[in-house]
């Protein structure tokens, strides 16, 4: 396009339209606290904060998922909590019933308590959090186990899986945070099935068998340590969330504040260069308003 200004001209309205430049960015700076709005105010910048901002989306999501796990695991400590006194409770009523002045009579009374602290166990076995059976594995929509007083035994096999889910540490790390109803309360060693103990309890009370009882008392011993001991890991594991949860808090402070260096504005400089594009804006056209305005029409007067 063909231009009808003199070259002088053109400059001045370039510089003007550079001090035009610096006026908005300045003002835009200080009206939304802002440095970088686009890619464009500072290309060297941009992956950086694409960086930056990339990885708070992926703390938010891991802190959104410990705080989950968290929940998971403070009710599955406190549901352990409960079974322990359950166990407590079971192996005090073995006790009661390995006198040998107990009687038939309130040996089954005795019994019939059993089968009740058993059936309590898997209801605890059936703790649900936002929906989820936290003790079934991975099959978290069913119910790890049932129960039928009628049934020999009274509980049905585990109808779980493993679980296989991971809690991610901010650091990129995972870590595991279940278990399963299967480890916990009826694990492959029959020795440690607080499940089969307390039925061999329920089932030596009903025949009235002191040694029997007598032995099923005994086999209540390793079950308790065993089921304590699940215990203790998800206490470990609430540490571990703990940790990885203000590892998390300190690590998105962190990176705002790196997001923040690169984007956020310096207001002080954003009004002195404002304040410097406003002279220099005013002293371009005072300079300009006073040059002398001649055209040919002056010469031929």
């Amino acid at each position: 396009m063909l231009s009808f200004l003199k070259p002088s001209d053109q400059m001045f309205l370039n510089d003007l339209n550079r001090i035009g430049q610096r006026l908005e960015r300045a003002q835009t700076q200080i009206t939304t606290g802002r440095r970088v709005q686009k890619a464009s105010d500072d290309p060297d910048v941009v992956s950086d904060i694409l960086q930056a901002r990339a990885t708070l989306s992926r703390l938010e999501q891991v802190s959104f998922n410990l705080g989950r796990f968290t929940a998971e695991v403070n009710s599955a400590e406190q549901s352990l909590q409960a079974a322990v006194k359950v166990v407590d409770r079971i192996r005090t009523l073995g006790t009661q019933g390995a006198n040998g002045t107990a009687s038939g009579e309130t040996r089954a009374t005795l019994a019939a308590e059993v089968s009740e602290a058993l059936s309590q166990l898997v209801g605890i076995s059936r703790t649900s959090v936002e929906g989820r059976y936290i003790f079934s594995g991975d099959a978290d929509q069913q119910p790890p186990y049932e129960f039928d007083a009628a049934g020999d035994p009274p509980f049905s096999y585990y109808l779980g899986s493993e679980p296989t889910r991971q809690a991610e540490h901010p650091n990129g790390t995972t870590f595991s945070v279940a278990l399963s109803a299967e480890t916990i309360f009826d694990p492959a060693d029959p020795a440690d099935s607080i499940f089969r103990a307390a039925n061999n309890l329920r089932a030596a009370l009903l025949a009235n068998d002191q040694d029997a009882i007598q032995a099923a008392v005994d086999g209540l011993k390793r079950p308790a340590t065993h089921v304590n001991r699940q215990l203790s890991y998800f206490g470990i594991a609430q540490g571990r969330l703990k940790e990885a949860g203000e590892f998390a808090s300190r690590y998105t402070l962190q990176v705002r504040g790196q997001l923040a260096s690169i984007e956020e504005a310096d207001l002080t400089e954003a009004i002195l260069e404002l304040n410097q594009a406003r002279l220099n804006q005013d002293a371009a056209l005072n300079a300009r308003a006073k040059q002398p305005n001649t055209s040919l029409f002056d010469y031929l007067r």
